[in-house]
């Protein structure tokens, strides 16, 4: 049981990393493009809903965001929020087995 919770909520966070690096990825391509725009809000809280590692290395990546304080400030909070939390989950698997 605890093998397949520590798993779901693995998968979860990979799931989520994706989303919030794409979601950079796209922002920038639509900023570039001027078209519709992701709001910032919803960029952040994919960071915090367990993407901030993916949004962390997208906004590296694309070179997006780069000059917003708060973005500078919330999404490296949040990616170390989530690499403490995979290690758990990690140490957490790997005791099971």
């Amino acid at each position: 049981m605890r093998e397949s919770i520590v798993f779901v909520a693995g998968a979860y966070l990979c799931f989520m990393n994706l989303l919030g690096f794409a979601s950079m990825g796209i922002d920038k391509y639509k900023a570039v493009h001027r078209q519709w725009r992701i709001p910032e809000s919803t960029l952040i809280l994919l960071a915090f809903l367990g993407g901030g590692i993916g949004s962390f290395i997208g906004m590296r990546v694309f070179h997006h965001k780069l000059k917003k304080l708060k973005f500078v400030i919330l999404l490296p909070i949040a990616a170390v929020l989530y690499i403490v939390l995979s290690g758990y989950l990690l140490a957490n698997y790997l005791n099971i087995r």
